[in-house]
């Protein structure tokens, strides 16, 4: 007898309709993601109002080229041209410099706010997570009007809370993650954005009020046409009619060699100038480079292409002969040539000073793409100074933008004399309102702040 057949499960055909409706679901489905991405970075962006990205810095003169991903990283988005917004220095920001500190003092009045735990930082704190710690960060940014009211005993990290924290790094002058992670040693975002989230409230209201006294003294008399290098902020702005024409991200003094505060006006260009080392970078920099190389038989000079003169207008020296532990080497002159190794790229502009500073190009690029861009010895050195140039220029006929441009590819040298008619002022700000109503915040660089009763954390990130 055969043995019987197993018999096969019968296939089931879903009816057409159900292959439709599931079809129409995935339709939604992917649309609502794709509009939701979309609105996550119109609606990060909307947060840029005051144009106040965050950039980074790199290396000082002597073989420190840091190439950080972080200038790739998750505020990349964010390293576009940096938006005009509003002068920094303006009369129109007094108005919005008192509403800032009455804000402030309402909510000294209330308390202030609690200080987020470490704990923050140490589980990681981002997007997706469940923590009780969420519910304090909510109420920490509902209290300065970076998150709407109404959700702040929910513990899940959401949507909105991420993009309230990006609003609030970007006010303060950091990298706009949207979370609390540390990503590296270097790369500490989450460590930095939880020291400026603790910063008491009455601090940041004695820095409002020691600004207002910084604006109210110089925006009088900063001129119809200026350039302001804002020092903790590490920013550049050509102002013209009190509007902001273009604004640049800049490197500036560190702590120890910091950028002076001064008032000039500028007259000259310099196209691929040579440079003369000043003395703080020959004794700081280039002596105990050239001692560290000599140890291995090395020259510092011939490395970066230096000449030593045995004085200004003097004879050239031998690199090879050169004794680096020798007392003579603080007393000669030292000239780098223009080049690719030039400190100063392929232009330097000029205005009178007694403190010997300038703004300037520079060949690392990627110096621009970090947070922490104190890292100079005085000098401001400019990112995309090509158009703050072209703007200098406009007094001159036949300078465009392409011809600058030239000037960079070429490496020809010219001096350009101008009027003077641009004035210059290096200003130390570290927290300004604008009409917009957003209220701004930077680091205390140099501690300036501490004489207002400001506490020590607003120099801490």
């Amino acid at each position: 007898m055969d043995k019987p057949q197993p018999t096969q499960p019968k296939r089931i055909v879903p009816p057409m309709k159900a292959i439709i409706a599931a079809s129409f679901v995935a339709v939604l489905v992917i649309a609502s993601t794709i509009s939701l991405t979309v609105a996550r970075a119109q609606s990060y962006d909307s947060y840029d109002r005051g144009g106040w990205v965050p950039r980074g810095w790199s290396g000082d003169y002597w073989g420190q080229s840091y190439d950080d991903s972080s200038a790739y990283g998750p505020g990349a988005a964010y390293r576009a041209p940096l938006r005009r917004g509003y002068p920094t220095v303006s009369l129109r920001n007094i108005a919005a410099m008192k509403a800032a500190i009455a804000r402030y003092q309402r909510i000294v009045a209330r308390g202030g706010w609690k200080p987020i735990p470490r704990v923050a930082v140490k589980i990681g704190l981002r997007p997706g997570m469940r923590h009780p710690v969420v519910a304090l960060l909510r109420r920490r940014l509902e209290a300065t009007g970076d998150l709407q009211p109404g959700y702040g005993a929910s513990i899940r990290f959401d949507y909105y809370l991420e993009r309230a924290l990006r609003r609030f790094q970007l006010r303060h002058g950091l990298e706009p993650t949207g979370d609390l992670v540390d990503r590296s040693r270097r790369r500490n975002f989450g460590t930095r954005t939880l020291i400026a989230l603790n910063v008491p409230a009455r601090a940041r209201l004695q820095q409002l009020r020691a600004n207002l006294r910084r604006i109210r003294n110089l925006a009088p008399r900063v001129g119809k046409r200026y350039v302001l290098v804002n020092i903790p902020a590490a920013q550049v702005e050509a102002v013209e009619n009190d509007r902001v024409v273009s604004r640049h991200v800049a490197v500036v003094g560190k702590p120890g060699r910091a950028s002076p505060i001064l008032s000039s006006a500028i007259h000259q260009i310099n196209f691929n100038p040579s440079w003369t080392l000043p003395p703080t970078v020959i004794r700081e920099d280039l002596i105990p480079k050239g001692r560290q190389m000599q140890r291995r038989n090395q020259s510092v000079l011939e490395r970066y292409g230096i000449d030593a003169y045995a004085s200004p207008g003097g004879r050239k020296l031998n690199p090879r002969k050169i004794n680096w532990f020798s007392p003579a080497v603080y007393n000669y002159m030292y000239r780098q040539e223009p080049g690719p190794e030039n400190p100063l790229g392929f232009v330097k502009i000029n205005f009178h000073n007694k403190y010997a500073v300038y703004l300037h190009d520079t060949p690392s690029k990627t110096i621009f793409g970090r947070n922490d861009r104190a890292a100079s010895s005085g000098c401001v050195r400019v990112q995309n100074i090509e158009r703050l140039v072209t703007w200098l220029l406009d007094e001159k006929p036949g300078w465009s933008r392409r011809r600058v441009a030239m000037m960079r590819r070429t490496g020809a040298r010219k001096d350009v004399n101008l009027s003077g008619r641009t004035k210059i002022h290096f200003a130390y700000i570290t927290a300004w309102a604008t009409p917009d109503g957003v209220v701004n915040f930077r680091r205390d660089l140099y501690g300036r702040d501490q004489r207002f009763g400001v506490s020590r954390m607003a120099a801490a990130y």
